[in-house]
């Protein structure tokens, strides 16, 4: 199954030689790092882009990473890992507390920092969704009950399965072969070229307010489809 999915880290560190150091680490063909020196910046990148993993330093020039942390954990469970001293285990009990997947003290080696990276992006990678509440939404696939504004929506088999990987891999853009492949498996061969594009409109028109002009299933010209992450 082909997946346009590069992996975005954030990296909220004002220590430029530091962070720099992260990434360069860091460094796949799988992976993309955007860098900010404080909090200010990191919830305008948050704002604006889907991240998969945010490496969060504590103490910033405009404030607390914990108070970040726990502002973030509001709507968002993306995976984070916190950089503290050495010396601060008070800020690893309440980091964890807040809802921090890992931490790290610093000075620490960059191997470790790597394990660890990748332990949480194989989180993100297994996820999978079976109950959701998004927004005003709400979606049971075990139960099939699908609710928008508690108003319950009927879908079709095809437009369960599209819904679902959408939403396994919201803020991530998945090509139109690779959505062919997951919705109808074994008949791919067989399925009408226009078989999914009818299958997104019927979904739109079920779950946008204004179909003409989605909200949550983008469409990313030359690629395929993407579940907005809001």
């Amino acid at each position: 199954m082909e997946v346009v999915n590069i992996k975005k880290i954030l990296i909220v560190e004002d220590d430029l030689s530091l962070s720099s150091g992260i990434a360069i680490a860091l460094k796949d063909n799988e992976l993309s790092f955007v860098q900010v020196q404080d909090l200010n910046s990191a919830w305008i990148q948050i704002k604006n882009t889907s991240f998969d993993l945010i490496i969060l330093d504590i103490n910033l020039p405009d404030g607390n990473g914990l108070d970040f942390l726990k502002e973030l954990r509001r709507n968002s469970t993306v995976p984070v890992i916190i950089l503290t001293a050495k010396d601060m285990e008070t800020d690893v009990v309440t980091g964890l507390e807040l809802g921090a997947d890992d931490y790290i003290t610093k000075p620490f080696s960059l191997m470790i920092l790597r394990a660890r990276v990748q332990t949480q992006l194989r989180k993100v990678d297994s996820i999978t969704v079976d109950q959701i509440q998004l927004d005003n939404f709400k979606f049971d696939f075990v139960k099939m009950e699908f609710l928008k504004k508690n108003a319950s929506i009927e879908l079709s088999k095809t437009e369960q399965k599209l819904l679902r990987i959408l939403l396994e891999n919201r803020g991530h853009t998945l090509t139109r072969a690779c959505l062919v492949d997951a919705i109808w498996t074994n008949s791919a061969e067989y399925v009408d070229e226009n078989a999914l594009s009818v299958t997104v409109k019927r979904l739109r028109d079920k779950l946008e307010d204004i179909p003409s002009s989605p909200q949550y299933i983008k469409t990313v010209y030359g690629i395929g489809y993407t579940w907005v992450v809001t």
